[in-house]
């Protein structure tokens, strides 16, 4: 009776560090899984945040550029409209005379 109680002991000892493991080895793969995933979401934000970023860039150079067409065209306008006062004061001035 006291040999079966030892071998139940070391049996139950042995049952207990088997399924302890057991529980440690599907407990790492879940945390495994787990942080995988939240990786590939943090992953999956940082390129929609980056595509997003490099759309904004692109749309920043597009209005650069047609700012600065306007400045051109402003430009030019504004000497025009000198040069057309300028015909106007001749203009008057002869007509004063």
């Amino acid at each position: 009776m006291e040999q079966f109680l030892t071998v139940l002991s070391v049996v139950s000892t042995v049952c207990a560090i088997v399924f302890g493991y057991a529980a440690f080895a599907r407990n790492r793969k879940n945390d495994t899984e787990s942080e995988a995933k939240n990786d590939a979401t943090v992953l999956t934000e940082i390129g929609y945040i980056k595509a997003n970023t490099d759309e904004i860039k692109a749309e920043q150079k597009e209005q650069r550029k047609t700012n600065t067409e306007f400045v051109t065209r402003l430009t030019a306008v504004e000497a025009s409209a000198k040069q057309a006062h300028k015909r106007i004061d001749t203009l008057e001035r002869a007509h004063e005379e």
